[in-house]
């Protein structure tokens, strides 16, 4: 029996229909959140549907209905240090990480506790962060399972700022080095809990940016702060792993990466060599967008749904027709014969004019009594047969 867990909901962000959250065991025990939506009718195939850093399910769920109509099965997971997952130090705002291998596994504990409920098959999307972590799982095993995938804005390269990304990456494994691994890289925030549209990096959108600090304010343990020397060190590891083409090459499924144009984020021309050294890699600039592609206005988050029902619908074709409707289009036909046979009926009563002249047979007579017509005049003769009418 499953494991229930908890899911926020608030009048902007209601559950979905047709599931809701559970437990699963992942790497060393950790407890781990994930939820499981089924679609009505038949289901087309599973989306395995993955977070990005400091982001929670419920946060997904207009994404998750949005799959729902699509005709897909979903499992949406959070990832180790965020959400209501486990979270490795006490502080629950320090976005802290300890390597790549844990997610990895936590990856392939995901699919084990769902497998028998997903559908094939089966599409990986991720955003951010979940981007980076399903290509990593995909190239370390779990390929072969997966029909396609779809990332939005993956974390493939980091932003530094001014700072030399060398530098950056050599003074983050310094620090975990020296102990430090668990101490913030860059200053939070003074509020955690709160954060104003105005100046956002994040998104266009304002209603669903307010969402999400919606979600937050329900419940505070959703939060997450600014990124812990751990985190930035598993960041570079990561992201330089996936940059080489040797593991890459095992990755055949078609990969679809959709790159905000405007990211400040994380870097799109890394998102583009990567898009390169897929065997079947796909790159899509959508032109004007914040980092969260899935949160912007309608106009950009579209281009989005565009490329993924591109691959979807090569990769999990919706389902032909059902038969009722050729059964349907066979009971109209019987309707169309009974007109087609009525239309005669109508035309009966016209037999019986004709029946009527000939009824008035008494003029044959009068012409054989009358031989007289010429060729010429025997146009003129046949109005006498009217008189008798008359009469």
């Amino acid at each position: 029996m499953a494991d229930v867990a908890p899911l926020v909901s608030i009048p902007q962000a209601p559950v979905p229909p047709g599931g809701g959250a559970e437990w699963f065991t992942g790497a060393g025990g950790a407890r781990l959140r994930a939820a499981h939506f089924a679609p009505k009718g038949a289901s087309r195939g599973t989306v395995l549907l993955s977070t990005g850093r400091t982001e929670c399910i419920e946060k997904y769920f207009e994404v998750i209905s949005d799959l729902l109509g699509r005709g897909f099965t979903v499992v949406a997971n959070e990832w180790r240090g965020q959400g209501l997952s486990h979270r490795d130090l006490p502080d629950r705002l320090k976005g802290h990480a300890v390597g790549m291998d844990a997610y990895v596994m936590d990856y392939q504990a995901l699919i084990a506790a769902f497998e028998d409920r997903m559908p094939k098959p089966w599409i990986a999307v991720g955003h951010s962060m979940g981007g980076c972590l399903t290509l990593l799982s995909l190239a370390k095993g779990v390929a072969g399972q997966f029909a396609g995938a779809v990332l939005c804005a993956p974390m493939l390269g980091v932003r530094t700022g001014g700072l030399n990304p060398f530098v950056a990456r050599l003074v983050s494994g310094l620090n975990v080095l020296t102990g430090k691994g668990g101490a913030y890289a860059r200053t939070p925030p003074e509020d955690p809990y709160t954060e104003a549209f105005a100046g956002n990096v994040l998104t266009h959108d304002e209603a669903r940016f307010n969402r999400g600090r919606a979600l937050i304010a329900a419940n505070k343990d959703l939060a997450l702060s600014a990124p812990t020397w751990g985190w930035l060190d598993f960041a570079f590891k990561a992201t330089h792993w996936l940059s080489q083409p040797a593991n890459l090459r095992g990755v055949t499924l078609p990969v679809v990466i959709v790159s905000a144009g405007d990211d400040k984020l994380v870097r799109d021309d890394a998102q583009e060599q990567v898009a390169r050294l897929l065997p079947d890699g796909t790159f899509v600039s959508v032109k004007g967008a914040e980092h969260e592609i899935l949160m912007e206005t309608d106009d950009l988050r579209n281009q989005f749904w565009t490329a993924f029902d591109a691959l979807a619908d090569k990769v999990a074709p919706k389902p032909a027709p059902a038969p009722k409707a050729k059964v349907e289009k066979a009971a109209q036909a019987p309707k169309a014969a009974p007109k087609a046979t009525k239309a005669p009926a109508k035309t009966a009563p016209a037999p019986k004019a004709a029946a009527a002249k000939p009824a008035a047979k008494k003029a044959p007579a009068k012409k054989a009594a009358a031989p007289k017509p010429a060729a010429a005049k025997a146009p003129a003769k046949p109005k006498a047969p009217a008189k008798p009418k008359k009469a």
